[in-house]
């Protein structure tokens, strides 16, 4: 009798695949990565103050004023 009810429980828990396991885990870790790196954008756009602009040197401000037909102080 004992061998009859062990026959059927692990006919019924033969359910889960070893595959299916490890795809489920690498899922559960890939939505896990990209929503952490979603929640952290989020709070470093909120946190952080904006990035300054690379200073423009003296010699591109010249050629741009001299495009526009503005002559530089100066000259």
């Amino acid at each position: 009798m004992d061998d009859d009810l062990g026959a059927k429980v692990n006919a019924g828990g033969q359910g889960f695949n070893a595959g299916l396991i490890v795809l489920l885990v690498v899922v559960g870790i890939l939505v896990t990565f990209l929503v952490g790196n979603y929640v952290l954008y989020v709070y470093a756009q909120k946190t952080l103050p904006p990035r300054k602009k690379k200073p423009v040197s003296k010699k591109k401000l010249k050629r741009e004023r001299l495009k526009q037909g503005v002559s530089a102080p100066g000259e």
